[in-house]
């Protein structure tokens, strides 16, 4: 009998697998549906599209997703000393999620070129394809973590076989116990042994070097609080759902501008290019890992500002296709980010600033 490890092994690849092929099959039959009718009725080349997405997943399966899976799940190793992109989600952006945004906006193109408007594909972009990407991002978060039994961190990097330090409270040098001007032999030099206290000293002794910073540090997220009372269940937690709830947030901006892409008025003009082309620009961030201190530039770079200019673009030419909402939240982070990372190193924002 297979053990735990290979059966969540398969049950992974299994996912992964049917999230990479059945998008591009999907979309693959509207637009042959969508050939078929601009064609006249073809049954020939509603065929002829089929076939070719057909030997499309067939060969990229067999020529770059297999191995590349090979390679990761064989080299253990490397892929634990590599933490800091994922060969999977990149492989899975290249052979999936390109390939779908591409016929979308060749299915725009042909309607557009043609003068009818006969699918613009509202639910796909939104409701499949980003979705499996979410599913592959799901399963690549939680991969290090089991299935079944209690969860105590996700991330693999994360010790918690020892203490777990929450509080730091002030330490007294040494310097502050001995007076300064002590000799070999213990006497004082200069100074009185009984001198006042001041400041809330007691008297005899010197005030001197002393650590006044009583830092909190966030305690880790293995180590919840519980509560024992009758109300108990109501602090239970596990980091596997939380990984889903993260997911669904990172990406929920993405969808919003996916959709839009799905409206009519945008769907069949020269704006829906740009809009899908800065949503897969969007969707690269998923290649960094979560842990990776670069995820906060490349969500700007990648995502927000570039979404705040073409939402306010298309608020300008459409109207409110988009709840103003996203703008806002885009121009804020990437404010705040700016101003965080690098306004606050200069003199003017130092800690000797009146802020």
């Amino acid at each position: 009998m297979p053990s735990g490890k290979i059966i969540k092994l398969i049950l992974y690849e299994v996912l992964q697998f049917a999230a990479l092929s059945v998008p591009i099959f999907i979309i693959m039959e509207r637009f042959a549906s969508l050939i078929h009718d601009v064609k006249g009725q073809d049954h020939t080349a509603y065929w002829l599209v089929v076939a070719a997405s057909i030997a499309y997943v067939t060969s990229v399966t067999l020529l770059v997703w297999t191995p590349v899976k090979y390679v990761i799940l064989k080299k253990r190793r490397l892929s634990q000393e590599n933490r800091q992109w994922r060969p999977t989600a990149l492989a899975y952006l290249i052979l999936c999620t390109l390939p779908c945004f591409a016929i979308l906006m060749a299915s725009s193109k042909v309607q557009v070129d043609h003068g009818h408007e006969y699918d613009h594909f509202t639910e796909l972009p939104a409701s499949l394809v980003i979705f499996s990407l979410i599913c592959v991002d799901i399963i690549e978060r939680i991969r290090p973590s089991r299935l079944m039994g209690r969860c105590d961190s996700i991330n693999p990097d994360l010790d918690t076989s020892g203490p777990v330090l929450t509080h730091l409270e002030p330490v007294t040098t040494v310097s502050s116990q001995v007076p300064p001007d002590e000799g070999d032999n213990g006497s004082t030099q200069d100074k009185p042994v009984d001198a006042p206290a001041s400041n809330g000293n007691p008297s005899g002794r010197w005030q001197g070097t002393r650590s006044h910073t009583a830092a909190y540090l966030y305690s880790s997220t293995s180590r919840p609080r519980t509560y024992s009372g009758p109300l108990g269940f109501l602090w239970r937690r596990d980091l596997r759902s939380e990984v889903f709830v993260d997911t669904f947030m990172f990406w929920l901006d993405t969808v919003e501008m996916v959709r839009v892409a799905g409206e009519p008025s945008v769907f069949y003009s020269a704006w829906v290019f740009p809009v899908y082309v800065l949503a897969f620009l969007s969707t690269l961030r998923m290649i960094i890992t979560p842990n990776n201190p670069l995820l906060s530039f490349t969500g700007v770079a990648l995502h927000d500002f570039p979404f705040f200019i073409i939402r306010v673009a298309l608020i300008a030419v459409f109207g409110f296709v988009t709840p103003l909402f996203y703008p806002l939240k885009n121009i804020l982070i990437s404010l705040t980010y700016i101003y965080f990372t690098f306004m606050t190193k200069l003199k003017i924002f130092g800690p000797q600033s009146m802020f």
